[in-house]
């Protein structure tokens, strides 16, 4: 289920760590006070990661409950975005990434220069 990203609508990340213990009432109220988004927003997958990037939670509001889903690798790790405490909007091709182990956020980002050098 995890790996299918045409079921979602969104997908967000809680960058950072999460406790992994917390289950679906306290995942959906972390989505609320933490982030200011709605965990009911129908087809909107809520992803967190603990300090472990080996395990994972999924939290889904299908429109008559959630889903709460748990996937723990055997091999390899997540690259899980660890410096922000907010939560990032992702691409399906961004989430299709980061569930094949590959790293989404880059650490040195490429960007346009604000001011041109001089060229002697």
């Amino acid at each position: 289920m995890l790996n299918d990203t045409t079921s979602f609508k969104k997908v967000y990340i809680a960058t950072g760590y999460t406790d992994l213990r917390q289950g679906i009432d306290g995942l959906a109220s972390f989505v609320k006070l933490r982030f200011n988004l709605d965990p009911f927003d129908k087809d909107t997958l809520f992803l967190f990661c603990g300090r472990k990037a080996t395990k994972i939670k999924g939290l889904i509001w299908e429109g008559d409950g959630f889903l709460l889903l748990y996937k723990r690798l055997e091999v390899g790790a997540f690259a899980w975005p660890r410096t922000e405490s907010e939560a990032l909007a992702i691409s399906p091709e961004q989430y299709r990434l980061l569930m094949s182990g590959f790293t989404i956020v880059a650490k040195h980002p490429i960007s346009e220069l604000k001011e041109r050098k001089e060229i002697v």
